[in-house]
C-alpha cells in the first residue's frame, strides 16, 4: 500500500512539473505575428493532406490547430507549410516554419546535433527555445 501511494505521488509530481510552460523568444515572436507557422507533409492522408477545398486535415494538422488553440485561444490562426523529408529540419532551424508536425523518427544524432527538440508526440518538433 505503502509502495502504491509513493507511486502515485511521484506520478503527480512528474505530471506536474511536465506540464509546465517556458515561454521564449520564438513564442514571444509567433505571439506577435499572430499565427503560427506549421510544418506538415507533402501529403499523407490521415496525418496531414488538404482536401478538395484546401483544407488541410489528418492527426499532424490537428496537433498544429490545438497549439494555435492555446497560444491564441483559435484553433485557425495557424498556417500550413507542406514539406518534404528533406527541407523538415532545415525548415524549423532557420525559422520558416515556428513547428514542425509531421513523421520523423527519433536518432541518437537528431537529439544531440539538432537545434529542435522532441515534444512528447513522436510526430512533433519546436524550436529549442520553446
Amino acid at each position: 500500500m505503502l509502495k502504491k501511494s509513493i507511486a502515485a505521488g511521484a506520478a503527480v509530481v512528474l505530471l506536474s512539473a511536465s506540464g509546465t510552460a517556458w515561454a521564449g523568444k520564438d513564442l514571444d515572436a509567433v505571439k506577435a505575428r499572430g499565427l503560427l507557422l506549421c510544418g506538415v507533409s507533402t501529403g499523407v492522408a490521415g496525418f496531414s493532406a488538404p482536401d478538395a477545398q484546401g483544407k488541410w486535415t489528418g492527426i499532424d494538422v490537428d496537433v498544429c490547430r490545438a497549439i494555435a488553440a492555446t497560444i491564441f485561444g483559435d484553433s485557425e490562426k495557424v498556417k500550413y507549410v507542406p514539406l518534404s523529408a528533406e527541407q523538415r529540419f532545415t525548415a524549423v532551424q532557420s525559422g520558416e516554419v515556428d513547428l514542425l508536425s509531421r513523421n520523423t523518427t527519433w536518432t541518437l544524432t537528431r537529439d544531440t546535433h539538432s537545434a529542435s527538440i522532441s515534444a512528447p508526440s513522436p510526430t512533433t518538433t519546436a524550436k529549442a527555445s520553446w
